[in-house]
């Protein structure tokens, strides 16, 4: 029996190769990711460590740099990964891409739209869910965003992912031009406006489909949840957050973390109903629906306290996160160079 391997699986196996990132953690630790090159050296104000020591070694493996100091070798995993990658705009943090992947019912073999792609960091996690054998197109307005997307998903994946396709321009534009009629599973809308692209999106779902939208604010979540409401072809949505909060426990000294990660935005999931259903609606009080000018500004990046990225910034992000991805793809051709 032929076994196959999906897109990425050999470079998280075996030992460390040149390319490969890899995370190592000191006594105190303190995590330090670097890219692994032949004859390479990380130096820190305590000593350098030769990359050579690590290359041909397994992960977990423990060196010792030149001042004595001990540091253990790990690769990054997938929430280590895409906070530290090179970024344009905000990440989908790790919490929220796990509660994305299982509330919208993202399953290997399925055809998922998303929107904005941002730096990847959604778009790697999707692509794991989907697999070879699925289908994610990611919808981009500024080609900059795209560019730093498509470099830390070929880091990851140690080179481009079969399954995936970015669109450059407008979702609510462009999608009925790429995808046909209740030809899509899944939509995944990360963007300021989902309530502009609801019309599209509906065309494309299949039934039963799901839709599910990140959003930061309150105003965001409230027009959204009418929105798919006034539509008439969505179930119910449901909203929720997710906060995270680690424990410190050593010995008999437990107790919850001073920090955690609380709330980073807002999560809403409808389902699409069949062609001529009608939706079941609750019975609820009455409450305001209609937005007001105030309302309206509440949403705007100025209000949302968003800061203009750079085109030097972003060009920089680009480049950084194309290197990374070349040395990726060298790591990639030693393992087919070993097999």
């Amino acid at each position: 029996m032929t076994q196959h391997n999906p897109t990425g699986a050999n470079n998280r196996r075996g030992p460390f190769r040149p390319g490969e990132r890899v995370q190592i953690t000191d006594e105190r630790g303190r995590i330090t990711t670097i890219t692994l090159q032949e004859d390479g050296q990380y130096h820190s104000h305590r000593g350098f460590l030769n990359h050579n020591d690590l290359i041909g070694h397994d992960e977990g493996t423990v060196i010792e740099n030149s001042e004595g100091l001990l540091f253990q070798a790990l690769r990054p995993l997938y929430k280590d990964f895409v906070l530290s990658m090179p970024r344009g705009a905000a990440v989908v943090y790790p919490k929220d891409a796990g509660q994305i992947v299982t509330m919208a019912d993202i399953y290997p073999g399925a055809r998922v739209i998303e929107a904005g792609v941002g730096s990847g960091a959604l778009s790697i996690g999707l692509l794991r869910a989907i697999g070879d054998e699925g289908h994610l197109r990611s919808f981009e307005r500024r080609e900059e965003f795209a560019d730093i997307a498509r470099g830390n998903v070929e880091t990851m994946f140690g080179g481009p992912h079969p399954a995936w396709e970015i669109t450059l321009g407008d979702l609510a534009e462009t999608l009925g031009e790429v995808e046909e009629p209740g030809s899509v599973d899944r939509a995944v809308l990360d963007m300021l406006a989902p309530w502009e692209c609801l019309d599209a999106v509906a065309t494309a779902l299949a039934p039963g489909g799901v839709i599910i939208c990140y959003v930061a604010t309150v105003t965001q979540l409230s027009r959204t949840a009418e929105a798919l409401r006034a539509d008439g072809r969505f179930t119910e949505p449901e909203s929720h957050e997710t906060m995270v909060r680690g424990w410190h426990v050593e010995g008999l000294a437990v107790r919850p973390d001073h920090r955690m990660v609380a709330h980073t935005g807002f999560l809403i999931t409808a389902r699409r109903l069949a062609d001529g259903a009608v939706r079941l609606a609750p019975k609820r009080r009455a409450s305001k629906t209609e937005f007001s000018e105030e309302d309206m500004n509440a949403w705007t990046p100025a209000a949302l306290g968003e800061r203009n990225v750079t085109d030097r910034k972003l060009r920089r992000a680009a480049r950084d996160a194309q290197n990374l991805a070349q040395h990726a793809a060298r790591a990639s051709e030693h393992i087919n160079t070993s097999n």
